[in-house]
Parts: structure tokens; C-alpha cells; sequence
């Protein structure tokens, strides 16, 4: 592919994915059960894969990528809406959610953890085919987990089909509407960042391949203590409102982070200073992908598959705005320029966040469950 197409192809698919998992996600509260959506997702994405694996023309490719990746995208948040509904039927309480969901949290960041060494190796030995494939197996290795151990039918509460417009009342709610563009600020700087990061060791900094690699292997091994922590921090036993507003306090926390961490990248001099800003950045993460799920679940706690997906289309639309960008971006500026400039966007959506801090919640909930 050319640098154009291969833009082309991410733009397309990123698309297909947020159309296709707000579908489903939508159908999972509405018309079928989670186990089916699940399912269904996983077996697209396993066929995908193969797809991927098989068909070189990049017209194909990007079918395959929007119609059978797309439909598989749905299952990340299916799952998380799988696993709130386990805890919400269960026996825990509900101050401890945040603590239980960073935990599952966790096996995705370990997931990205060993991940990539795994690829790496699969790679080495079998090229793209096998790395393609492996990544079906994986996808096969879902539908069969699914199966044997998500039930049928569970007791959730069903959403009515007239569910859309109470969907939209929620999500004009200016809690809602101001944590949806603040993560799709927040996830765009990211995006940037992933991109630009590695060449600014590169060819600003003169670094090596070497300092890449351990800049990007510092966060994931401090990630997984700190949603451990962060989880417990936002479990602390409070009143159901004091809990609310805790756990939108840390993720303000983890947005000024963010930014500080910004600033600090556009200071260093030299690729070595990069190693301990790593660990703000896997507080920002723990924080921000961990935490902010169940941030986004409260808002709908009828419909936590919307929820969900809400949580995962606002971070995805971040990502593409952000891949979208780079390229205008660098011929532009300098790379400690964008990353100050991240500061400031961090910056602004903190300042969504900070001034719909008195909304109240409960209010909220209610809006959900009134009659159209």
C-alpha cells in the first residue's frame, strides 16, 4: 500500500468499527443476549484474521477490514458489559465495582504486555501468515470461551425497543456529553503521541532502536500495580454520590497527569529522561483505560453495553482524529511543540470535566428509565 491507501485503510476500518459496534452494542440491550453478540464477534473476527492472512489486494483487504474486523469490534466492550453485569448481579458491593473492574482491566494491559513479545517471536518463524493467524486462533479461543461459559440467559433487566431516544436523552446530558469529547480530546493526543514518540527518540533526540524499545516497555510494567491501586483507591467504602464524584476526581487527576507528562516530554534532552516520565504515563493509562470504564457505565447502568461501547467508540474516535492529524501535523511543527500542544488539549479537557463537576448523577440515572 502507499502511504495514502494504507491512510485510507485505517480511516475506513476505525470507521466501520464504531458504526458496527454501536449496532450491536445496542442490539446486545436490546434485541439478543451478550452471549450471542460475543459470539458473533468473535467468529467474524477469527474470519477476518484469515482474511488478513490470505488476501493481498488492498481493495480486499479494506472490506475485509471494515465487514469483518468492524463487526468483531464489538466484543471489547461486550465484555466489559458482560463482566459489570456478573458483578452487579452478585454479591459484592457497590463501592468495590471500580477495584473488580481495573482487575479484569488487567488482563488486557497484560495482554498488550506480552502481546507484542509474542507477535514479535511468531513472526520470526512464520512471517505475517502466521502472525495473522494466530491472531484467529486467539479470536477462535474467544468463541469457545464464550460458549462453555457465558450463560444463555441472564436476569439483567431488558432495555424497551423505544430505548433510543432515552439513549440520546442520556447522552445530551452534559456530564455525558462533556466526558465524550473530553476522552476523544484525551485518546487523540494519545494516538499522536504513539506515533510521534518513537521518532522523536530517533531523529530529534538521536537515540536508538534500543531506547525505543525500553521507553515502551517501561509503562506496561509499572500499568499493572497501578490499576490494581488506582481500583482499590476508587473502591474505598463512601456514600453512593461521594463514590461517584471520587471516581471523576481520579480521572481529572489522570488527565492534568497527562498533560504534565506532555510538558515533560517537550523538556528532555536526551532519549534516558524518557525512561521515568514513562511511569506517569502508566498512571495515566491505569487511570484513563482503566478507571474510565466503569466512569462510563454509571452513566448508563441500564444499558451497559451502550455504555460500554460509548466508552470504546469516544477513545476510538480519539485515536483517528489523532491518526488523521499526524501527518499535517509533523510538517508543521516540532515534535516538543505537538507535545505541548497535547498539554494544552489535556488541558482543555480537563477543564470540560472540572466545569460539569456539580452535575448531578442521580439525575442522570433517572432520565434513563422514564417512559418516552
Amino acid at each position: 500500500m502507499s502511504s495514502l491507501q494504507f491512510g485510507a485503510f485505517m480511516v475506513a476500518t476505525g470507521l466501520a468499527g464504531i458504526v458496527f459496534s454501536t449496532i450491536l452494542a445496542r442490539w446486545s440491550d436490546t434485541r439478543f443476549s451478550r452471549r450471542q453478540v460475543l459470539l458473533f464477534g468473535a467468529l467474524f473476527g477469527a474470519l477476518g484474521y484469515v482474511g488478513y492472512a490470505l488476501v493481498r489486494d488492498p481493495v480486499w483487504l479494506t472490506v475485509i477490514g471494515c465487514i469483518f474486523l468492524g463487526l468483531s469490534s464489538v466484543t471489547f466492550s461486550q465484555l466489559f458489559a458482560h463482566a459489570r453485569e456478573v458483578l452487579d448481579q452478585s454479591n459484592i458491593a457497590e463501592t468495590e465495582v471500580p477495584l473488580y473492574m481495573n482487575v479484569f482491566r488487567l488482563s488486557f494491559a497484560l495482554s498488550w504486555t506480552v502481546g507484542p513479545a509474542l507477535a514479535s517471536l511468531v513472526m520470526l518463524r512464520f512471517s505475517f501468515v502466521g502472525t495473522y493467524l494466530s491472531a484467529a486462533f486467539c479470536f477462535l479461543a474467544l468463541f469457545v470461551a464464550v460458549a462453555v461459559f457465558v450463560p444463555q440467559h441472564t436476569s439483567r433487566k431488558r432495555v424497551p425497543q423505544t430505548g433510543p431516544k432515552q439513549t440520546l436523552k442520556a447522552l445530551t446530558h452534559p456530564e455525558v456529553l462533556a466526558a465524550s469529547v473530553a476522552f476523544v480530546l484525551v485518546f487523540a493526543t494519545s494516538s499522536l503521541l504513539m506515533l510521534s514518540l518513537p521518532l522523536f527518540i530517533v531523529d530529534t533526540l538521536h537515540g536508538t532502536r534500543v531506547d525505543v524499545g525500553v521507553t515502551f516497555s517501561v509503562a506496561p510494567f509499572f500499568e499493572l500495580p497501578l490499576m490494581f491501586f488506582i481500583g482499590a483507591l476508587a473502591s474505598r467504602p463512601h456514600q453512593a454520590d461521594r463514590q461517584t464524584g471520587r471516581t471523576a476526581r481520579i480521572i481529572r487527576l489522570g488527565i492534568l497527569l497527562s498533560a504534565a507528562y506532555f510538558v515533560g516530554l517537550a523538556l528532555v534532552r536526551a532519549p534516558w529522561q524518557i525512561y521515568p516520565l514513562q511511569i506517569l504515563s502508566a498512571a495515566v493509562t491505569a487511570i484513563l483505560q482503566g478507571l474510565a470504564i466503569s466512569y462510563f457505565q454509571d452513566f448508563l447502568p441500564e444499558q451497559q453495553g451502550t455504555a460500554t461501547n460509548l466508552y470504546v467508540n469516544v477513545t476510538n474516535t480519539g485515536r483517528l482524529i489523532g491518526y488523521v492529524l499526524f501527518s499535517g501535523i509533523t510538517l508543521v511543527f516540532s515534535y516538543q511543540t505537538i507535545f505541548l500542544l497535547n498539554a494544552l488539549v489535556c488541558l482543555a479537557a480537563f477543564f470540560l470535566l472540572f466545569v460539569v463537576r456539580h452535575t448531578a448523577r442521580p439525575k442522570l440515572a433517572k432520565t434513563q428509565i422514564l417512559p418516552s
